[in-house]
């Protein structure tokens, strides 16, 4: 897999597209918190986590949680989220289903 990543100058994470609505996203544990902003998207998400360590999932007007192997969180079009980075964090692999 590590291969097929594309890596974008813009966004923080290196990304594999199966299909317009599939993507796996890799980020790096040596990411700086300014590379990891708040953003919303156009459309709904189901994000999972394939891998990693030491990383949290923050959706708008509610506490950080752990992202946990295989746990998907729904996140509405128009919602502003982020992922944080710990102390302790590894590299971070997460699924992204686009839901249009």
């Amino acid at each position: 897999m590590e291969s097929d990543l594309q890596r974008y100058e813009e966004l923080p994470f290196d990304i594999l597209k199966y299909t317009p609505n599939l993507e796996v996203r890799k980020f790096s544990a040596e990411l700086e918190e300014e590379e990891t902003k708040w953003h919303r998207d156009a459309e709904d998400r189901l994000v999972r986590k394939v891998s990693g360590e030491g990383w949290l999932i923050q959706v708008d007007n509610q506490l950080p949680i752990a992202l946990r192997n295989n746990e998907s969180h729904f996140i509405p079009a128009g919602v502003w989220h982020r992922v944080i980075r710990t102390d302790r964090a590894t590299d971070l692999v997460i699924q992204v289903h686009k839901r249009v």
